[in-house]
């Protein structure tokens, strides 16, 4: 209520029944994320881009909290224009560009290379992850159902529309394979050389196993720990705590061709049913020998559907995937993609999004 009326002090024209739909949004939001706060109050206050610093400034001084970068401004700023009072008294025609918005703050951290975000960029980004919209590739199952259209013959359908009133004039059922979404697995990098993007990736892994489900995680670094249960905690932070505390080889030196072959040997006949997606992230610095890597790796494309290498550094100007590591890999890797900020994680969901439906051999 406090709140509430330190917004109307400041000349926001906000109605009366505002302040029972601000306390019913904490309550289905909670206080815990400061970002989906600012984002619910500001919808329910606001009723144009104009009175967003106002509510901004207010936000801040009230609660006493920095607001993450880029919550602010989630819209490009509109230029403003000014008319001069000789020229308005001649009739029109005097506008003029006071100032023009660049890029947006949220812009430019879609942009930011992880390793150099700071705290409260950091916060910022977990949060937008959190709110990507996911549609993973799907795949024809062994199961059908019932179709208008020609297809496979249902016998089944067919038969018992015999022995109905029309059964002097049998119609044929038809049939077609049910469609069901693909499995996904993660198998992530978490040596030294990943240290500063281990974090935001396993944000990116927790956020992909709430929107799509079936997902079995993996990370390593000398060897390789199974992390899926960790990843079930509803809040990220949490979960993420989790896995911290079950990998014990946190930053710790890299065997990329071992870890993937105890997932061949251990893993794959378990989680490696239905035609899965493999995402692996790494930077393909490897201190283990690449021939073992290159083997595991041929192996581990004959069990899935496809494999999407996620490399860090990729995305930087002039990288060419040189190390030992990469060389032996690339040879059976489907899709290598840039993951160093939040632009290529979109651009990750959509190639998630874009793959091809198409039958198990």
């Amino acid at each position: 209520m406090g709140f509430f009326h330190r917004l109307r002090q400041a000349g926001l024209p906000i109605a009366a029944g505002a302040s029972g739909e601000m306390m019913r949004a904490v309550e289905v939001i909670g206080l815990a994320p400061p970002g989906d706060v600012f984002y619910a109050l500001r919808a329910l206050c606001c009723t144009s881009v104009e009175q967003y610093d106002r509510f901004a400034a207010v936000f801040v001084d009230y609660f006493r909290q920095r607001i993450p970068a880029g919550l602010v401004a989630t819209q490009p700023r509109t230029r403003e224009w000014t008319i001069s009072g000789e020229e308005e008294g001649e009739g029109g025609g005097g506008e003029s560009v006071r100032a023009a918005r660049g890029a947006s703050d949220t812009e430019r951290l879609r942009l930011k290379d992880f390793a150099t975000l700071t705290t409260a960029e950091a916060a910022a980004v977990r949060s937008q992850i959190e709110a990507m919209a996911w549609s993973l590739a799907r795949a024809r199952s062994r199961r059908h159902r019932s179709a208008r259209r020609p297809g496979r013959p249902d016998l089944r359908r067919t038969l018992r529309g015999s022995v109905s009133p029309e059964a002097d004039m049998v119609r044929l059922a038809y049939q077609v394979r049910k469609e069901r979404q693909r499995p996904l697995l993660f198998i992530a990098d978490v040596s030294g050389s990943m240290e500063r993007y281990s974090e935001m990736l396993l944000y990116f892994a927790h956020a992909a196993r709430d929107r799509l489900g079936r997902m079995e995680a993996f990370v390593f670094a000398t060897h390789l720990t199974r992390i899926t249960r960790q990843l079930e905690r509803r809040d990220p932070s949490q979960a993420i705590a989790q896995v911290s505390r079950a990998v014990t080889d946190w930053s710790s030196g890299t065997r990329i061709g071992e870890a993937i072959a105890t997932f061949n040997r251990d893993w794959a006949r378990r989680v490696g049913r239905g035609g899965p997606i493999a995402i692996i992230v790494s930077d393909g610095w490897d201190r283990g020998d690449p021939a073992v890597l290159a083997d595991e790796m041929a192996r581990l494309r004959r069990s899935v559907h496809r494999v999407i290498w996620l490399n860090p550094l990729s995305g930087r100007e002039g990288y060419q995937p040189l190390t030992r590591g990469m060389q032996a890999a690339l040879p059976y890797v489907d899709d290598f993609l840039p993951v160093g900020n939040l632009a290529n994680l979109e651009k990750v969901v959509q190639v998630l999004d874009s793959i091809p439906v198409r039958a198990r051999s």
